[in-house]
C-alpha cells in the first residue's frame, strides 16, 4: 500500500521529507482527522510525546480513508518531476581509504533536473535502493558527482569499492528530498557537514557561487581524523576564493600534528556564533550530529526552528533499527 508521502511525491505536493524510511523525522506533521495506519519507525524520529500529541510521521502513513493532515507545505514551483533513468560511471576516485567519489554520466536526451542538496536513489538488482545526494549543483549538463562512504557489508558500497568500473551502467531515480537552499531568505548562512555529509553542502556552496550579491556563509566540516576531511584543499579554496565565506574544520579525533579546531563540529558554531538568532542553519552527516546541533542550536543559541534545514545520512542498519 503506498504511503502518503509516496502518493504526495507521485501527485506532486510539496511535502517535506528525508530518508522516507521512518528515521529522520523530516516528514513530520500533525494529524487532524481521517483513520490511518502507521508503519514501524524510529522512537527518535517520532517520540511518544509527540505522537500522542497527534504527530504522525507521513512516510509511515498509510490512509484507510481521506485524511486532514497539518504541515508545512514547499511551494510547487520547487517540485521537479521524479525520473527514474540510467547512468554510466565516467570516473570513480577515492580521495580517502572509505569514501569514494563518483561520477555520473547522464544519457543525453534525459532531462535530470534538481535542487543543489536533494537526492537520488540507486535501484539495485533486487529491487532494494540506496540514497545519495547529488555533490554538485545543476549546470544543466547531465552529469552527476557522488560522494560515498564504504559501508563494509553494504550491498551497493561493497560494489562500488569492489567491482565497480567506469563505463558500468547503474540504474537511479530522482530528484528526492526537501534539503536545498531556500532563496526567500537572506540571512547569513551556517552550512554544517560531517563526513560525507560535505555532498550535498559542496552542492549548495556550488550554487551560491552562481548567484549575485551572496549572503554570508560560514562552512563548517566535522571529521575525526585528517584523512576523512577527503575534500580539504577544495574547501580551503573555496574559502581563499570567495570573500562571503569562512571554512572551519573541525577534528574529533585529532591527529598530533593538527593545529585546527578540536571536539565536536557543532560545539565549534557554538563557541563562535553564540546567538544564531538572525542566521538560518543547513546541516548535513550523521543523524547523532544533526539531532544535536538542532536541540541545542534552537535551545541554547536562539536560533528558530524554521531556521533550520537537515539531512541526516541514515544507513541501511538505521532504517532497519525501527520499532513502533
Amino acid at each position: 500500500m503506498e504511503t502518503v508521502l509516496a502518493a504526495a511525491i507521485r501527485q506532486g505536493v510539496g511535502l517535506p521529507y528525508g530518508c522516507q524510511d521512518g528515521a529522520c523525522g523530516s516528514c513530520k506533521c500533525r494529524w487532524v482527522s481521517g483513520a490511518f495506519e502507521l508503519a514501524p519507525y524510529q522512537r527518535k524520529a517520532l517520540s511518544e510525546q509527540e505522537r500522542s500529541a497527534g504527530m504522525v510521521l507521513t512516510c509511515r502513513m498509510h490512509a484507510q480513508e481521506d485524511l486532514v493532515l497539518e504541515c508545512a507545505e514547499l511551494p510547487s514551483a520547487d517540485m521537479f518531476p521524479v525520473r527514474k533513468m540510467p547512468c554510466r560511471v565516467q570516473e570513480l576516485a577515492f580521495p580517502a581509504p572509505d569514501v569514494a567519489l563518483l561520477r555520473l554520466q547522464l544519457p543525453a536526451n534525459e532531462s535530470f533536473r534538481y535542487h543543489a542538496g536533494q537526492y537520488l536513489q540507486f535501484i539495485l538488482r533486487d529491487g532494494s535502493r540506496r540514497s545519495y545526494s547529488m555533490a554538485n549543483a545543476p549546470t544543466g549538463e547531465p552529469k552527476l558527482e557522488l560522494h560515498i562512504r564504504h559501508m563494509p557489508g553494504g550491498a551497493f558500497t561493497d560494489q562500488v569499492f569492489g567491482t565497480l568500473k567506469v563505463r558500468d551502467i547503474l540504474r537511479m531515480e530522482g530528484p528526492f528530498g526537501s534539503f536545498y537552499l531556500r532563496d526567500a531568505d537572506d540571512k547569513p548562512l551556517v552550512l554544517l557537514a560531517s563526513g560525507t555529509g560535505l555532498a550535498p553542502i559542496k552542492a549548495i556552496l556550488e550554487q551560491l557561487r552562481t548567484q549575485a550579491g551572496t549572503r554570508p556563509a560560514r562552512l563548517y566540516w566535522g571529521a575525526r581524523k585528517r584523512v576523512d576531511l577527503y575534500l580539504l584543499d577544495w574547501a580551503q579554496a573555496q574559502a581563499q576564493e570567495l570573500p562571503w565565506l569562512e571554512f572551519v574544520p573541525v577534528l574529533s579525533e585529532p591527529d598530533a600534528d593538527w593545529h585546527g579546531r578540536t571536539g565536536l563540529v557543532h560545539h565549534a558554531v557554538m563557541q563562535d556564533l553564540p546567538d544564531l538568532s538572525g542566521r538560518e542553519v543547513y546541516a548535513c552527516g550523521s543523524p547523532l550530529m544533526v539531532d544535536a546541533a538542532r536541540a541545542d542550536f534552537i535551545a541554547r543559541c536562539a536560533l528558530p526552528e524554521e531556521a533550520f534545514h537537515a539531512d541526516a545520512f541514515t544507513s541501511e542498519a538505521d532504517k532497519a533499527a525501527t520499532a513502533n
